[in-house]
Parts: structure tokens; sequence; C-alpha cells
């Protein structure tokens, strides 16, 4: 891993007992895949992952982290890992982990998955950013896996589908494409932004709307994204 500006082979790092990122999850990261082991791949999106930081960053009013530091961890750690996730505590330091694709990433591509529909209990905080406060998606997605299921899909109060528990809904209806708008409350995935742009340049219809429960009976297919795992068709829902 790379923390604070050191490469170390080690899978503990050490955080004082009142570190904010230990005692609230007070951190932002983003998952980024290295195509080709390369940051400058238009695939990686590398600049797009950034600009998803320091936005954060700058809402939350935290301490800007040495942009160099990052890239130089980055560059080291994709020479092994095709996955890397890039986490910024609010005090500046960075710390990247790098791990590999899912082993069964093409099967699920090819077959789908099941999905199981959580309750709005499991509702993410703060969802226009990726905070370390994950816990609302990790207890989701263990639960759908009780149920058999490989993800968990968000629900607001009023029953209307948000987001899955690591990515952007899809769906296919009328000869157009569907995803769940910002203004609902999820969070303005990477590979969301990218999907809507190269459809729509491809005069493709995408509708950024509420997903109802009426919009999805209606649905011929659905799927999530995102920068891992591209797209992943979900096959059932329970």
């Amino acid at each position: 891993m790379w923390y604070a500006g050191k490469l170390i082979e080690s899978r503990r790092i050490e955080l004082g007992i009142d570190d904010p990122g230990l005692l609230y999850g007070a951190t932002v990261f983003t998952t980024v895949r290295v195509y080709d082991r390369s940051l400058e791949d238009g695939r990686t999106n590398w600049k797009g992952h950034l600009q998803r930081l320091k936005s954060s960053i700058e809402a939350l009013n935290w301490q800007e982290p040495d942009w160099e530091k990052i890239r130089q961890g980055a560059e080291i750690l994709q020479r092994e890992f095709p996955v890397l996730r890039i986490t910024i505590f609010a005090d500046g330091r960075e710390w990247i982990i790098g791990r590999f694709l899912p082993s069964d990433l093409v099967e699920r591509q090819e077959k789908g998955v099941v999905a199981w529909l959580a309750g709005a209990e499991f509702r993410r905080s703060l969802a226009e950013h990726k905070t370390g406060n994950y816990l609302s998606a990790w207890l989701a997605l263990n639960q759908a896996k009780s149920y058999g299921a490989s993800e968990a899909i968000l629900r607001d109060e009023s029953g209307n589908w948000l987001e899955t528990s690591t990515g952007n809904l899809w769906g296919w209806q009328d000869g157009r494409w569907w995803t769940p708008r910002l203004t609902a409350g999820i969070l303005p995935g990477l590979m969301r932004t990218q999907l809507i742009d190269w459809l729509r340049s491809e005069n493709q219809i995408v509708e950024e709307e509420a997903w109802t429960a009426d919009l999805v009976l209606g649905m011929e297919a659905i799927g999530y994204s995102n920068s891992v795992v591209e797209v992943v068709p979900i096959h059932t829902v329970i």
C-alpha cells in the first residue's frame, strides 16, 4: 500500500485513537480501474477521479492533499494492481491500496446477477460524496448476500429506486436508456457520466428520472455500473 507519502509492504497502518477517519469514517475515496497499466489511458479517467476527490475536499472544507504524492503512489501500485482505491483523510493524508478485478467479472457481465431490494434505512448519507462512511451500503450488500444476491438496490422513503450498494442503476424501456436523476440523492458516478456522454454522442436517448415503482415495472432490462465492473446486468430482483 501507499500511505502518507511512503510505500508500505504491510496490511496494517497505524491511526491515532482520535483520528476522525477512524472514529467517524471522515475520509473521501475513489476507486480507479487502470487500463493497460496507464493512468493516462482515456478509459482510466484519471483526471475524473482526481476531480471527484477535489470537489468533495472543497465542499467539506478539508485540507488539500499533496497531489504529486498521490500520483507517485498510484504509479507504483498500478504496476501490480488493476484497481486502486485512493482515500484522502480530512487532514490531507493519502492512502492507496490495490486489488484485482473480480474473478467472475466476465461471467457477471455476460449472465447478469441477482439483486436484493433494500429498505429505505440503508440509504447512504451525504450521497453526493464518496465518503468513508459507507456503513449503510456495506450492511445492505451483506444482507443481500444472505439472500443469495450479489448486489443490493437502495431506495428512498417513498420507495423510489436510487442506486445499488456499489454503483448507479440503468434501465432500458421504450427504446431509450433510463437512470435515476442526481437530485434524488445518489452518487454522480464517473462511469455513469461517461456512459451518458457516450450514449448521447451516439444519438441514444438517456432519461434521468425518478425510478418510481410504476417506471421500474415497465423496464425491459436493468443493470448497474461503476468504474471497476463497467456495466453488469441484473436478471433477478428479490
